[in-house]
């Protein structure tokens, strides 16, 4: 029959956990000596140095393939002033009717020239008449400002003229709606804001905006109005992209 294992006392365990700790006969610190832990330590800085240069390497190869200039993935920017005096300052008066192309010719042509689009051809929805700055909203004749996307290299339009139409989405709500004022006349877009170089190439570009005045809506009542832009290559029913070149949206005016 085995004997049963004596029980040690609180002072022998605690002894043992002293002597793990430190042993001074084998001069060991937590079982190992000081050539084991130098050793240790050794191969975890050479181990993590190597992740380190590793990780450092990757994202070095990783930005040599990223241009600086035209991001990978597009969105939508800040709009820069569009004051007529900030514009006069800062942006030149284009040749209008054409694109503003301006190719770099094996040299980098930075920064990229930026044509004027003053303010003021927006009329009464430019917000610069005395009480006007709310747009015509505290009037219930609101304008509603139109730009399209930033999109490098885009051309839109095939040397024609492209212009904004906005509707109603239902034609039994074009009556309720009533006619549509756009500024510029015919919600035209000058082919001279196109292309577009990227936001650190071309920086003080600015897009040129519709703006659409709905002078004569019916009040408490929603209305459903869809606006297209009309250029030439552009395929406003692809299926992959819907809203190619359109924009709905509702607008109500209340009156008590």
């Amino acid at each position: 029959m085995a004997r049963d294992k004596e029980k040690r006392s609180c002072g022998q365990i605690m002894a043992e956990w002293r002597e793990f700790i430190w042993d001074p006969r084998s001069r060991q610190f937590l079982g190992r000596t000081g050539t084991s832990w130098g050793l240790i330590l050794l191969f975890y800085l050479v181990f993590y140095g190597f992740l380190a240069g590793l990780f450092a390497l990757t994202m070095w190869v990783l930005l040599q393939s990223v241009d600086p200039h035209k991001p990978t993935y597009q969105d939508r920017l800040h709009t820069p002033a569009y004051n007529d005096s900030v514009q006069a300052a800062r942006n030149a008066a284009c040749v209008p009717g054409r694109y503003n192309e301006q190719p770099d010719d094996s040299v980098p042509n930075y920064p990229k020239r930026a044509c004027r689009f003053n303010r003021s051809i927006l009329g009464p929805c430019a917000g610069l008449g005395p009480g006007d700055d709310t747009y015509g909203y505290s009037t219930g004749r609101p304008c509603v400002l139109l730009k399209v996307n930033r999109v490098i290299n885009f051309f839109p339009g095939r040397n024609k003229s492209i212009n904004v139409e906005c509707a109603a989405k239902r034609e039994e709500d074009a009556a309720l709606l009533g006619p549509l004022q756009l500024f510029p006349p015919n919600g035209s877009i000058d082919l001279m804001y196109f292309p577009y170089y990227g936001k650190r190439v071309h920086v003080n570009y600015t897009q040129p905006v519709v703006a659409v005045l709905f002078a004569n809506a019916t009040s408490n009542v929603d209305h459903h109005v869809e606006c297209r832009l009309r250029a030439e290559g552009l395929r406003p029913h692809d299926e992959r992209d819907k809203f190619a070149g359109r924009v709905a949206f509702r607008l109500r005016i209340n009156r008590e």
